[in-house]
C-alpha cells in the first residue's frame, strides 16, 4: 500500500509540473525517466545494501571527524566559557561551519573540487540530454551554497534564456551547501541527510526541466570553470574560507533570530484570533494530503506537515531545530521522509538571495528571477517533496 501512495505521490509531484509547464512538447521525457530510474537505485542501495551502508557509515565518520577538528577550533576561541547542558547552538553547530566553509575553498584552490565538478556535471549531461551549464550548476550546488553555485556560471549567463535561467536558480534552490551539512548532522540522523544530498539534485532537475524544458544547441553548450578561486595562495584561500565561513555563520543566526522571534509573534497573533490555533498547525493541515501520500503515517501527517511548512516559510534550520524536539515521538518513517524534504533550500527567503544573486551579475536577468520567483519556489517545493517520497519507499 505505502508502494502504491509512494508511487501516487510521484505521479501528482509530477503532474502538478507538467500543468506549470511553459513548453509541454519539449520536455525530455527520457531524461526525466533516466533521473528517476537514477534516484531509485541510489536511494535502494544506500538504506538496503552493505555496500552502502559502508558508505553511508564512512562518509558520516568523516563528518564527524571534521566536526571534531572543527570543535577543537571553537574550543581554543571560547574554551573560558561555561556551556550549560546541552550546549549553545552557536557553538556547537553554526561555528562548525567556519572550518567547512576553509576545507571547501582550500579544496577550490587547489582545482580539486572544480575537476571532480566538471566532470561529474558532464557525467550527468551525458546521462540525462541536459545541457552541460545546467548538468554543471546542479552538481555544483551540492558543494556550495546558492549564490556561490550561480556565481561559478556568471560567464555562462549570456547564453542563458529565461527557461535555462528558471533551472540553474531551482537548482541552486533545491540544494543545500556542503559548508553547512555538518551542522544538519549535528540535529538528523545522517543517513538521511546524505541521501537527500543526490535525490534532491535530480529532483531540482527533474521539476525544473518539466517546468522549463530547455534545447541548446552544441556550439552554445560549454562550460568554463578556469578562474574558480580568486585566492593567490593555500593560506589566502584558508583564510577567504574562513571569513566566507564565518559570514555564513552569522548570517543563519541572524535569520534564526528574526525567523524564530516573527514565528513567536504570528502564532500569538494566531492564537489570540482562532483560539490557541498555530501558523504550523495550519500549515500541517494544509500539507496533510500530500503528506499522506508521501507514506507519512496519518497519525503523524499533520504534526509533519507543520515542520514541512516552517520550512517552507522560514528556512530549514528553523524547522530542523523543532523537528529534532519531536524525533523521538514519531516513527523511522515520518523521519526519513521529512529530514529528506527538510535538507534543502527551498523557502521563500531564498528567492531574495537568488534575486540578488543574479541581480549582481546581469541586472536584467536578476529582474526575471524575481518575475518568476513564487514559481521557483513552488517548483523547489515539488522537488524536495519528490525526494522526500523516493526516499520513504524504502524506509
Amino acid at each position: 500500500m505505502d508502494i502504491l501512495l509512494g508511487i501516487l505521490a510521484v505521479a501528482v509531484i509530477l503532474g502538478i509540473a507538467f500543468l506549470m509547464s511553459n513548453d509541454r512538447k519539449n520536455i525530455n521525457y527520457k531524461g526525466i525517466v533516466i533521473m528517476i530510474a537514477v534516484q531509485l537505485i541510489i536511494t535502494w542501495s544506500m538504506f538496503n545494501t552493505e555496500i552502502g551502508r559502508i558508505i553511508i557509515d564512512g562518509i558520516s565518520t568523516g563528518f564527524n571527524k571534521l566536526i571534531g577538528y572543527g570543535s577543537e577550533g571553537v574550543a581554543f576561541v571560547l574554551g573560558g566559557f561555561e556551556i550549560g547542558e546541552g550546549g549553545v547552538f552557536f557553538f556547537n553547530v553554526l561555528l562548525i561551519i567556519i572550518f567547512f566553509a576553509t576545507i571547501l575553498s582550500v579544496l577550490t584552490y587547489l582545482k580539486i573540487l572544480p575537476f571532480i565538478i566538471k566532470y561529474l556535471g558532464w557525467g550527468l549531461s551525458k546521462i540525462t540530454g541536459l545541457p552541460k551549464v545546467e548538468s554543471f550548476n546542479a552538481v555544483n550546488s551540492i558543494f556550495f551554497g546558492q549564490s556561490e553555485a550561480l556565481i561559478a556560471i556568471k560567464s555562462q549567463f549570456h547564453n542563458l534564456n529565461d527557461n535555462r535561467l528558471y533551472i540553474v536558480s531551482a537548482s541552486a534552490m533545491g540544494s543545500v551547501s556542503a559548508s553547512i551539512v555538518g551542522a544538519y548532522l549535528g540535529m538528523l540522523p545522517p543517513q538521511y541527510i546524505l541521501v537527500a544530498l543526490p535525490l534532491n539534485m535530480f529532483s531540482a532537475l527533474i521539476v525544473s526541466s518539466m517546468i522549463a524544458p530547455v534545447k541548446v544547441p552544441k556550439e552554445e553548450d560549454k562550460v568554463d570553470v578556469k578562474d574558480v578561486s580568486n585566492a593567490k595562495s593555500f593560506f589566502e584561500a584558508m583564510g577567504n574560507g574562513a571569513l566566507d565561513g564565518g559570514k555564513i555563520a552569522l548570517i543563519v543566526a541572524a535569520m534564526l533570530i528574526a525567523f524564530i522571534a516573527s514565528l513567536e509573534l504570528v502564532n500569538a497573533v494566531f492564537g489570540a484570533v482562532f483560539n490557541g490555533f498555530t501558523l504550523q498547525e495550519l500549515l500541517g493541515y494544509i500539507i496533510s494530503p500530500l503528506g499522506i501520500l508521501m507514506g507519512i503515517p496519518m497519525s503523524e501527517v499533520v504534526d509533519a506537515g507543520a515542520i514541512m511548512g516552517t520550512k517552507i516559510v522560514t528556512n530549514e534550520f528553523v524547522a530542523m531545530l523543532q523537528f529534532q524536539g519531536m524525533l523521538d515521538a514519531v516513527s523511522e518513517k515520518t523521519i526519513g521522509i521529512v529530514t529528506v524534504f527538510l535538507t534543502s533550500f527551498a523557502n521563500f527567503s531564498s528567492i531574495g538571495i537568488i534575486a540578488g544573486t543574479v541581480q549582481g551579475i546581469d541586472a536584467e536577468k536578476g529582474a526575471r528571477v524575481s518575475g518568476f520567483g513564487m514559481k521557483l519556489l513552488i517548483g523547489a517545493t515539488l522537488a524536495s517533496m519528490l525526494s522526500a517520497t523516493i526516499a520513504g519507499l524504502f524506509i
